[in-house]
């Protein structure tokens, strides 16, 4: 993965990918003030370079039936690298879980998931990661609202 110095164009481009992932190549390259080819040539070198790590859809989780979204902060008993590489190659295995992040402080991990309804949610937590191999305690948090959601990074466009 070859990583080159970006200037504003790259910038531009990653602002605008980052937006709306589904934008037309002529549409971006408008955007970015370049002709389509060379616009399409940059866009693939970003994706090489690692600078574009994919493209997804934003679902709504509600219109699909998952009512309930929450927080699980999880200590583990052992934190030597092999039970912890153990316990994340288990989380990747659990849909619920849509993202797992490892912190420092008082919890090791934590989990971002999205149930059906409360009971299913609680009945994921009890049975299935509070009896995980190695994790010592679990807190959760039910999320009320969420008043912003905003993936990527802040792009600084010049």
């Amino acid at each position: 993965m070859e990583r080159h110095k970006l200037d504003s164009i790259d910038l531009r481009i990653l602002s605008e990918l980052q937006a709306n992932g589904r934008i037309t190549n002529v549409e971006l390259s408008r955007r970015a003030k370049i002709t389509a080819p060379p616009c399409l040539r940059r866009m693939r070198a970003l994706e090489k370079a690692g600078y574009i790590k994919g493209y997804h859809a934003d679902l709504d989780g509600k219109a699909l039936g998952y009512e309930v979204s929450g927080f699980a902060f999880v200590g583990l008993a052992s934190q030597a690298e092999a039970d912890l590489k153990r316990f994340e190659e288990q989380v990747r295995s659990w849909p619920q879980v849509r993202e797992c992040v490892m912190l420092s402080g008082e919890v090791d991990y934590l989990l971002k998931c999205v149930a059906e309804n409360l009971s299913a949610f609680q009945s994921f937590i009890t049975d299935t990661l509070t009896a995980a191999k190695n994790v010592a305690s679990v807190k959760t948090a039910l999320v009320i609202r969420s008043s912003k959601h905003e993936p990527g990074v802040p792009v600084d466009v010049k």
